[in-house]
């Protein structure tokens, strides 16, 4: 993603039972800053399944966590054919908004079709907070602190002009990212 950072192993670590990541302004391997990016891949995979991830966010313009999936094998080719889910997305220069969002072949910004819910809140740097996805065949719900605030689903009649997996490729094993 052309990302100013270089990930690091040291940038993430448990402090008083909390997974601390922390992005510090420092030359490493061509990069100006180091952060750290953490997955499943391979080690935690899914098909379905209710999401729930507490975190409290980092603030200040440029930063842009996430807590995201992104397809294992990529059935479907690459991206964005074969789909990713953000969980929650916090732009840093946002500061009271977090989004969720999917790409998909038909729907993604490239095309001006991605489909993306933002929902206002104003303590998402300050305190923790609970995002989740409930992500069941045909569907994916999205939360914060337990009020649902997005819903993303397949349509026939509004998707009849693709191939199902192009409208909601979201029918194969995916893993978690979180990164900073």
């Amino acid at each position: 993603n052309n990302e100013l950072q270089y990930y690091t192993k040291e940038n993430a670590e448990i402090v008083d039972g909390k997974l601390v990541i922390t992005a510090k302004k420092e030359s490493y391997l061509g990069k100006e800053y180091t952060s750290s990016r953490l997955t499943t891949k391979y080690k935690g995979d899914f098909t379905y399944g209710r999401f729930i991830i507490r975190a409290k966010l980092p603030s200040g313009a440029g930063t842009w966590p996430a807590i995201w999936m992104m397809p294992t094998m990529s059935a479907y080719g690459g991206w964005p054919n074969s789909g990713e889910i953000d969980i929650m997305e916090h732009v840093g220069r946002d500061a009271d908004n977090v989004f969720s969002t999917i790409h998909t072949e038909k729907f993604n910004h490239m095309q001006g079709t991605q489909i993306g819910y933002d929902i206002t809140l104003p303590t998402a740097e300050t305190e923790f907070h609970e995002y989740e996805i409930i992500w069941n065949p045909g569907q994916i719900l999205a939360f914060v602190d337990g009020e649902q605030f997005a819903t993303f689903g397949y349509s026939a009649a509004f998707n009849q002009d693709v191939p199902y997996h192009a409208a909601f490729p979201f029918d194969q094993d995916f893993f978690l990212i979180l990164n900073l």
